[in-house]
């Protein structure tokens, strides 16, 4: 059994309640809009990051990022995307199981085609109303069960 963290749209910001969701994953997937290389280094200290590079990470420090990739785990495709309306799957991408994004920080689940479209929201700067939150698949015997969770913040 794997236990695989989302987190997106961090911007620069991790909290303390999105490193205690974080701990003990076997991986973490970031959805993009990192902020910064010292973000990355943080998750890469808790699991391995999968991490796409969103529309507001152009600075020379995440040239190397990718746009999209995707990744086995736990004998799963897992395909990762910023943003969704940027997503290009093709007939090569058939085995793709789960598709992770951000960037719109509205955290949503929904399946497609035998497809999970999962996007964990923001987990960094509170944007409108909605909700700081974050995600994770629990992958078991080629299994997915997936998790979306808003994390409680102490009153401002």
């Amino acid at each position: 059994m794997l236990r695989i963290a989302l987190i997106s749209d961090t911007h620069n910001l991790l909290r303390p309640e999105a490193l205690a969701f974080l701990a003990g994953c076997d991986q973490i997937v970031h959805g993009g809009d990192i902020g910064g290389p010292d973000i990355l280094a943080r998750l890469e200290a808790i699991a391995p990051v999968s991490v796409v590079r969103g529309n507001n990470d152009s600075a020379p420090w995440a040239a190397d990022i990718p746009v999209s990739l995707t990744v086995m785990l736990g004998g799963v495709a897992v395909h990762a995307v910023h943003d969704i309306a940027d997503l290009q799957l093709g007939p090569a991408d058939a085995e793709v199981r789960v598709v992770v994004s951000g960037h719109s920080h509205k955290p949503s689940m929904v399946e497609r085609d035998g497809v999970l479209f999962i996007n964990p929201g923001s987990a960094g700067p509170r944007r409108f109303s909605l909700p700081i939150s974050v995600g994770e698949l629990v992958i078991d015997d080629g299994r997915v069960t997936p998790r979306l969770v808003t994390l409680a913040l102490p009153p401002q």
